[in-house]
């Protein structure tokens, strides 16, 4: 875990629990994409940097999930080096707590604020197209969260952030995050048609060509969006449909669970209201959701 991983003459990635990329700017200079869960996963890469003898100047986060900022205030208090993320995000993270806030729809209780959810604040800029290194292009991923960026380097690494998961995530977990599904499905498009000398996704296995798991997260998208359509042939209020799917496919409660997957519950009953599947009905206090 946390072994550097050389890509190109210039780009390399940091493998562990989220892919971190390297960029080398220059013999002593070096950026970041993204920065790793927690203080630990700071320190781990500050290992790297300081084995190698490189300089920290940036880091590029593509969004502001805990998971991919979670190591900026450290690196950031020991290196001195700014910090950019796209749009909304960059709001997430200089003010963390927006992210537990966010999923739980209020003032988080203490069982989501922790580091899975919570990162520490950073002092972060918006990223614009002026402060990437020359050569770079940042590539809007819309869907997974607000304004989720992948980056292209110079020697055409793509790294693709949370824009998709593993087969492996999928069969095991089923419904993976996802804030707007309409944003989401048009991202899969887009990368389904990317060429690259390599793609690095954040959480699964660098590869050549992206299209075959670009397809299976389409359809596993229109698996969950079938089977939510089917349980609303009978009005089902929220609650009701989380259980369902849960017991659907052997999902576990938990608070975390609660409000990743109802979240994203939620934004599959948007995207199915507004595409005219389904309909909300309001009776006896009740807000249920049904097929039309």
């Amino acid at each position: 875990m946390y072994e550097l991983i050389q890509l190109t003459e210039r780009t390399y990635y940091i493998k562990s629990p989220t892919n971190i990329g390297l960029f080398r700017l220059d013999e002593k200079n070096v950026c970041l994409i993204d920065s790793g869960n927690d203080k630990d996963a700071g320190r781990r890469i500050r290992q790297v940097l300081d084995a190698n003898g490189w300089q920290l100047t940036a880091i590029y986060n593509t969004h502001a999930n805990a998971d991919h900022i979670g190591g900026n205030r450290y690196l950031q208090g020991q290196t001195g080096c700014r910090i950019y993320a796209p749009g909304i995000d960059c709001a997430f993270t200089r003010h963390p707590v927006l992210e537990p806030s966010f999923l739980y729809g209020g003032y988080p209780p203490k069982d989501l604020r922790h580091k899975f959810l919570l990162a520490q604040e950073s002092d972060a800029a918006e990223l614009t197209a002026d402060k990437l290194p020359e050569g770079f292009a940042s590539i809007p991923l819309p869907g997974h969260f607000f304004d989720m960026v992948g980056f292209r380097t110079p020697d055409d690494v793509v790294f693709l952030a949370d824009c998709l998961s593993s087969r492996e995530i999928l069969d095991k977990y089923q419904i993976g995050f996802i804030y707007d599904v309409a944003g989401y499905l048009k991202t899969l498009e887009q990368v389904q048609a990317m060429t690259a000398k390599v793609f690095v996704p954040a959480h699964t296995e660098v590869t050549e060509d992206i299209a075959d798991l670009a397809q299976y997260n389409v359809r596993k998208v229109h698996e969950i969006a079938e089977r939510i359509v089917d349980l609303c042939a009978v009005p089902r209020g929220f609650e009701d449909i989380l259980q369902q799917l849960f017991a659907a496919y052997g999902l576990t409660m938990s608070f975390e669970q609660y409000v990743l997957v109802g979240s994203t519950v939620r934004s599959y009953l948007a995207w199915l209201k507004d595409t005219g599947r389904l309909t909300a009905l309001f009776e006896d206090g009740w807000m249920r959701w049904a097929r039309v």
